[in-house]
């Protein structure tokens, strides 16, 4: 729905000072800081009206109003002013020459944390699922131990429950044609190689390879991406996310599931730019006091991950987009010339 201007100016007012003091919005405050000649009486009006429409709402211990995350959104969308950060001052605390790339994205985090005051979020370039090698270990009767070794050297391993009790000899020998013929492929690319090669095999052996290909995905799948959070404590002194037991244990269970959180950063590497995430409106964003803004970052012109701030609805927008826009930038310097 449309704004008028009068709407606008008092909405983006409102949201302003809430994010400033965490206080309702009254209409008196609204006419002094709003710069409109307006009647108390017509601002009531209009605030009632962007409360019928869903932008703001009245807190029961007070007669002021909040503003609710459809207000926030048009707010971030179409009224915010962002501020101008010191790209250059950020850049000198970004440079790591000859700084191995995890260490940088570290440093990131470590600086979108600092510059923000909340946590900084980066999700690392997904690995390639790529295997060095196999090794199949008899466990006891129809239980194997599958051991897949990366180009780096790390090693995972995976149990299969198989129909058909192995020999160590006939193990070997899987491992052996898998390493010969496969070695230094993805498990994906095998999964479409194997399909018309695994009729020469038997049955048996075919078996073992069909499950050790669906372990193996499931197991460079899980280790593709890692995310590097800094700042964490940063939110406990937010009042807004730590002011009763269910916000903390929705926080503390966000961080250490991560599994939520990455999901909201693999879909904003789809994107381009930055994104907001407001809690309320995203199902994504575990908490409805909570805000996330993202942006992704580039290898030599390919989107590789992701970063963000994670912080309080109430978040100054306006300083804390461009952070994460110019730190996005310099990451992407930064790995591009690694």
């Amino acid at each position: 729905m449309q704004l008028d201007t009068r709407a606008q100016t008092l909405l983006k007012a409102l949201v302003e000072r809430y994010i400033a003091d965490g206080q309702p919005v009254g209409s008196r405050a609204l006419s002094k800081i709003s710069g409109l000649d307006l009647s108390p009486a017509t601002i009531r009006n209009i605030m009632a009206d962007l409360e019928e429409m869903g932008y703001v709402a009245s807190p029961h211990t007070s007669a002021g109003r909040i503003p609710t995350p459809r207000g926030y959104r048009i707010f971030v969308d179409t009224l915010l002013t962002v501020q101008h950060i010191d790209e250059h001052a950020v850049e000198s605390r970004m440079r790591m020459p000859n700084q191995q790339p995890q260490k940088i994205i570290s440093n990131a985090a470590q600086m979108l944390s600092s510059l923000s005051q909340f946590a900084g979020v980066v999700l690392s370039p997904r690995r390639e699922s790529v295997f060095q090698q196999i090794e199949f270990l008899r466990l006891s009767e129809k239980r194997i131990l599958l051991v897949i070794v990366d180009p780096r050297g790390d090693v995972q391993n995976r149990l299969l429950l198989t129909d058909a009790d192995y020999t160590p000899s006939q193990l070997i020998q899987s491992a052996n044609y898998i390493n010969q013929n496969y070695g230094g492929l993805s498990f994906d690319q095998v999964r479409q190689r194997v399909t018309d090669e695994l009729k020469k095999l038997s049955d048996d052996m075919s078996r073992l390879m069909q499950a050790a290909v669906e372990a193996g995905s499931e197991a460079m799948a899980d280790h593709s991406a890692d995310m590097v959070i800094s700042g964490e404590r940063n939110l406990l002194s937010v009042s807004d996310l730590s002011s009763n037991m269910t916000s903390l244990r929705q926080m503390f269970d966000m961080f250490e599931q991560k599994t939520g959180l990455m999901q909201l950063l693999d879909v904003s590497s789809k994107a381009t730019g930055v994104q907001i995430f407001i809690g309320g409106e995203s199902n994504l964003v575990p908490m409805d006091e909570m805000s996330v803004v993202t942006a992704p970052y580039e290898v030599n012109g390919k989107i590789v991950g992701t970063l963000g701030v994670i912080g309080p609805t109430r978040m100054a927008y306006e300083r804390v987009i461009p952070i994460v826009d110019i730190t996005a930038k310099l990451l992407s310097n930064a790995l591009s010339h690694n």
